[in-house]
């Protein structure tokens, strides 16, 4: 305990987890630690869990963490029927279902705007703020484990402060945060990141120590999510993306030792990151929000000078290699709020190489990364678009079918935007790419068909291209068969028109 709260004065403050979340009542705001899903309290929700299901008491808030968080807050909390509102981000099965039952108000934001709007009043008020740490200093400031994401900023504006100070996470992260806030207008200035090992923070939050209204001490580790296997269609899209950049090279308009890289969550962008470990690349850097296992692999590898994010996020087997050797990793990792991590100014002047997944793509380069069938929320934009629009390159990755090829993830047209054309640089499927770069939408139509739709799918695309270019206008679409192939595969099944006729139409559902 004295490693780890270091102003005697607070040690007064501790509580056990029930009588912290005593302090938390119908109606509240409550906003924590966390990102995707790493660093964030897990004793506290338990206990409020439990506490609504052994009293059956009425128990709505809203919930505001980072992203996602782990199944102790977000699946626990939700299954209780305690989340009212959730921003901005979630990977939770269980509050998912609760989202798409209309149970669950969900607000999907572009993560560099949450501590933003939070500053701006935009969201009104946060009544208890809940931070997990590994550390109070002797001046009583935190020192955070695994993720920052919003915490400087909640700690900031909340009125009552809960600090969950975790045993399992390891002291030896300390020294890897970098806690730099941006000022409102017309007071902000320029962040002065010029390159992704730049420090230009504190390695603590500061922190107003009266209104801390209770200290929780646990040992509950980070329920971080397995990734998939890499598979073969994952190694032939890293393979694509290898020789891409090879050509770029050649070309002379990205340096032989590469831009900052930056991946989005999950199996199949760690699968594509694990690409560069056979590479020719040395001496990478990354500047992005989530340091997944395989750039860990690559600090390991000693490929990597510098990883800049705002969280690290293992699969369970990488996070045991963590905790036991840290130090292995803490010179070559900086963790940022997310505010600054995702921030547009400096992702634009870096020059980030962004990539990211898509749910579906259309022929015209749109791009859907959130809505399965046109509004069942997945997960929620997260940071793709602060990357996708911003970056010098963007990116974007699918395989070109699912669920048995009953699913074309190339359609005429996305069910749900997320990120338009203009935001769009490349797409690369198992069958190829198509660099969109300077070209028109008929151009593009024909490119993203022919080099990443699937044999099974192909002529379908190439039929329905060539009907809508017999119509007028700059981008070629029918309006009665553009969610024809959504609507085939909610009524039968599957997106392959097999009757040889017409389109399925709307009207027909």
């Amino acid at each position: 305990m004295k490693e780890r709260i270091l102003d005697e004065s607070l040690i007064g403050k501790i509580l056990t987890a029930e009588e912290a979340a005593e302090t938390i009542i119908d109606g509240m705001t409550v906003a924590t630690s966390g990102f995707t899903p790493s660093g964030y309290p897990k004793a506290v929700p338990l206990a409020l869990a439990k506490r609504v299901r052994n009293t059956q008491e009425k128990m709505e808030i809203t919930l505001i963490a980072g992203a996602s968080v782990g199944d102790e807050l977000d699946g626990e909390l939700s299954r209780e029927g305690i989340i009212k509102r959730r921003i901005p981000y979630q990977t939770n099965e269980s509050i998912r279902s609760k989202i798409n039952r209309g149970e669950i108000q969900f607000i999907d934001q572009h993560l560099s705007h949450v501590a933003q709007n939070i500053n701006y009043n935009f969201i009104d008020k946060i009544d208890v703020a809940i931070i997990e740490a590994i550390k109070i200093t002797e001046e009583g400031n935190i020192i955070p484990s695994t993720s920052i994401g919003i915490s400087p900023t909640i700690v900031d504006k909340a009125k009552n402060i809960i600090i969950e100070v975790n045993m399992s996470q390891p002291l030896e992260l300390e020294g890897i945060h970098d806690i730099y806030t941006i000022k409102n207008p017309p007071f902000r200035k320029p962040i002065p990141i010029i390159n992704c090992f730049d420090r230009i923070g504190s390695n603590y939050i500061p922190l107003n120590k009266e209104k801390i209204s209770g200290i929780v001490i646990t040992d509950i580790k980070d329920n971080v999510r397995p990734l998939a296997p890499v598979n073969d269609n994952n190694k032939i899209m890293a393979g694509i993306l290898m020789e891409f950049l090879d050509f770029e090279i050649r070309k002379g308009r990205i340096p032989k030792e590469l831009l900052p890289l930056q991946s989005g969550v999950g199996s199949v962008a760690n699968a594509v990151l694990k690409g560069f470990l056979n590479s020719k690349y040395d001496n990478l850097q990354f500047y992005t929000e989530v340091i997944q296992d395989s750039i860990l692999d690559l600090v390991e590898a000693g490929r990597v000078c510098c990883a800049s994010g705002t969280a690290i996020t293992p699969s369970p087997e990488k996070l045991k290699e963590i905790l036991l050797s840290m130090k292995r990793y803490r010179d070559k990792i900086i963790l940022r709020p997310q505010e600054i991590s995702n921030h547009p100014e400096i992702i634009r002047r870096l020059g980030v190489i962004a990539m990211n997944t898509a749910i579906e793509v259309d022929i015209y380069g749109n791009v859907n990364s959130t809505n399965v069938l046109g509004g069942n929320m997945m997960n929620g934009i997260g940071g793709s678009g602060d990357f996708a629009r911003n970056a010098y390159l963007s990116i974007f990755f699918t395989e070109s079918i699912i669920k048995d090829a009953h699913i074309s993830t190339i359609v005429p047209l996305v069910s749900h935007h997320d990120h338009t054309e203009h935001d769009v640089d490349v797409i690369i499927t198992e069958r190829g790419i198509a660099d969109l770069r300077g070209l028109s939408p008929k151009e593009r139509a024909k490119r993203i068909i022919e080099n990443c739709a699937h044999p099974d799918y192909k002529d379908q695309l190439r039929e329905y291209y060539n009907r809508a270019s017999r119509r007028r206008g700059h981008i070629p679409i029918l309006l009665n068969e553009a969610f024809s192939w959504h609507c085939r595969f909610e009524s039968v099944g599957t997106m392959k028109n097999d009757t040889g006729g017409k389109e399925y139409e709307l009207s027909s559902n």
